[in-house]
């Protein structure tokens, strides 16, 4: 051995001996409870419970003091900013919600299943599908209904909320292929997308340009901040609110902030991807160390707080307010669109996909095995009750079409559960 390997030698072993940088170390039942709370079946059933609590409470005794805590606004007097509990659930909290969006999306488009596009077409184009038929029944029964003011919530029912579908997936569909999960999941996934874009084109009124451009720099200085270096939460928090508040102002709404800002996380380690070894020292890709980082607080704060109050409907106040054909013509417009449209959509567009093109569904699975995930998209929990509220003017009509996204979203669930536990 030369006296370069030997220095070589002593120098890898005293870098070995160095002491390494401790980090605090939680609790062991914290540490536990956040192993839960990250888990997709565990935000699927909070969220769940959360949104039957607003259920239950809302037609109770307790009802007024319900509405009357959804009511109170955090911050008087603030301009811009004055908005009520219920508000903040929706234009603030689910800000994280799509914070996470974005963080799967980037992943899923770079290292995920959606990365090479011959995997990609199946799930792409059902998505589409499973958007544009249930739009086609909602409008279909409005028009029928001779309610042609209702017509701005077509995109109700064309959601579909991940987490919800994920979870009964996995309850009742064990010892099915993973390439289902696989499909449901990448499906899901550009259905997130998709309802993003609608959100920011549809349901953006009045867009005023200058805060939108000031948004577009902060997103662009949050994604330079990643490829300088690994940033501090100092830094990216403002930026964070600084894009959310832009937009909250500018007249788009402000849940996009965070869609774009999870899309610029970077999706690999530093020094991958780029033809050469990993560095050394290059740790876990920011996209997944903020992944598993918010999960938990997404899971187990935002989605069954933003479920709470957007469920706590009153079902007897909501027909009175909403007049007698105003109720059946949303309840059933949205409840079809969910239940049936998706279904028909997703399955009808993979089966000409495979009978009309060279795509094709992995081995494992045909057309006939994705009639279970066909159903598991109806379920449209989160993001349907965040486009109802967006969609109409009446406080009674955005009650109905909540009630209905909840009942069309069970009645999938229930349907799906039981074709994947006869299928498994």
């Amino acid at each position: 051995m030369t006296a370069e390997d030997g220095t070589t030698l002593m120098s890898a072993h005293s870098e070995n001996q160095r002491p390494a940088r401790t980090q605090p170390r939680l609790p062991r039942w914290i540490d536990a409870l956040r192993q839960v709370l990250g888990r997709e079946t565990t935000g699927g059933m909070l969220t769940f419970v959360a949104a039957v609590g607003g259920v239950i409470l809302a037609n109770t005794s307790v009802r007024d003091a319900v509405r009357s805590v959804a009511s109170a606004t955090l911050l008087p007097g603030v301009a811009g900013l004055d908005l009520t509990i219920s508000q903040w659930a929706q234009d603030g909290l689910l800000a994280f919600f799509f914070f996470m969006v974005g963080l799967e999306l980037a992943q899923e488009f770079t290292v995920g299943s959606l990365r090479e596009p011959r995997r990609a077409a199946a799930p792409f184009c059902a998505a589409i599908g499973g958007m544009i038929v249930p739009a086609l029944v909602y409008t279909l029964v409005i028009r029928v209904a001779g309610q042609p003011e209702l017509a701005h919530g077509w995109a109700v029912p064309t959601a579909t909320d991940v987490a919800f579908a994920l979870m009964v997936l996995a309850m009742f569909g064990r010892g099915l292929p993973p390439a289902l999960r696989t499909f449901l999941l990448a499906l899901a996934v550009v259905d997130d997308l998709l309802g993003i874009l609608v959100i920011a084109v549809v349901y953006s009124g009045g867009v005023r340009v200058l805060p939108v451009l000031g948004a577009c720099v902060t997103v662009g200085a949050f994604a330079v901040a990643f490829r300088v270096g690994r940033p501090r939460w100092w830094i990216l928090v403002p930026l964070g609110v600084v894009a959310w508040g832009l937009l909250h102002t500018s007249g788009v709404h402000p849940t996009i902030a965070g869609a774009a800002l999870g899309l610029t996380v970077p999706t690999r380690a530093r020094g991958e991807g780029r033809g050469s070894r990993r560095e050394r020292g290059a740790g876990m890709p920011p996209a997944t160390r903020l992944d598993l980082a918010m999960r938990p607080f997404v899971n187990g704060i935002v989605l069954p707080v933003f479920a709470f109050f957007a469920a706590a409907v009153p079902v007897t106040a909501a027909a009175a307010a909403s007049g007698e054909r105003v109720v059946p013509a949303v309840a059933w417009a949205v409840a079809l669109g969910l239940v049936l449209g998706k279904p028909v959509g997703v399955l009808a567009t993979t089966w000409m996909l495979t009978r009309l093109t060279p795509i094709r569904l992995p081995d494992s699975i045909g057309v006939r095995d994705l009639l279970p995930v066909g159903f598991l998209t109806g379920i449209g929990f989160t993001v349907s009750m965040l486009i109802a509220g967006l969609s109409f003017a009446s406080e009674g009509a955005v009650d109905t079409a909540r009630m209905a996204v909840m009942a069309a979203s069970l009645v999938s669930a229930v349907i799906g559960a039981i074709l994947l536990r006869r299928d498994a």
